[in-house]
């Protein structure tokens, strides 16, 4: 494979879980080469790139200075980046005992929020049929991973280490979807600002980043025709 680029990033335009990796990697400021598969004709699922990736999803990353070293699953991409090249803790933790609570964050991430978020984005705005005990059911997962968030933030400003890591910048994309109203139609009006406000400045903090601002810049390009309020 090339080496012309320090990384491969196989990625989608929209999907939450590729622009998450992407936060790390221009927070680091590692040059990588994205390539964005068409998931509505099943490009993540074609040979090449399922000979990276068995499972079909992404992102897929491949470390061209690593003898192409391949790892996939989003957090683990963060893990990966943070563990070889952040050797300074610019956004991760040193310590063991600060590791395993770091990474027990991203796992609350990946098992927590994602999975229920993004079902409720399923059931919303893609499912054939409205089923309205299934919307019920995970927007009301939402608030409770909010709530999670707010009894921790609401004592501290980030989630380990006293400073921003990946296990934080691992919950912007799904967040963000949730503050612009996506994953909330149907219910009762819920002011998230004034309900939860710690996550919401916590946030506020997370998306006003210059690498995640820079990130942000490069989702709405790749995605010109879409409204920069309803990206994901």
């Amino acid at each position: 494979m090339s080496t012309e680029h320090h990384f491969t990033f196989y990625t989608h335009k929209l999907g939450p879980n590729g622009w998450k990796a992407a936060y790390v990697l221009e927070e680091l400021g590692l040059k990588y080469h994205p390539i964005y598969l068409d998931i509505k004709n099943n490009e993540h699922r074609s040979p090449e790139h399922t000979k990276f990736n068995p499972n079909g999803r992404i992102p897929t990353l491949i470390d061209h200075k690593n003898n192409d070293f391949v790892v996939w699953e989003s957090d683990a991409i963060m893990t990966y980046l943070v563990e070889k090249y952040d050797p300074e803790g610019k956004i991760s933790v040193k310590t063991f005992e600060e590791k395993i609570q770091q990474l027990q964050w991203l796992f609350f991430q990946a098992s927590g929020q994602g999975p229920y978020f993004g079902q409720a984005a399923w059931f919303i705005m893609s499912h054939p049929e409205r089923i309205p005990s299934a919307v019920q059911r995970y927007q009301t997962e939402i608030l409770r991973v909010f709530g999670v968030l707010e009894n921790v933030l609401s004592k501290q400003e980030w989630l380990v280490g006293g400073k921003c890591t990946i296990a934080d910048l691992s919950f912007i994309p799904w967040n963000a979807i949730v503050f612009n109203g996506l994953l909330m139609k149907d219910h009762e009006p819920v002011d998230f600002e004034t309900k939860f406000p710690a996550v919401h400045k916590w946030h506020e903090a997370l998306v006003n980043r210059e690498a995640v601002k820079r990130v942000y810049a490069m989702r709405e390009a790749v995605n010109k025709t879409i409204p920069a309020g309803k990206l994901m």
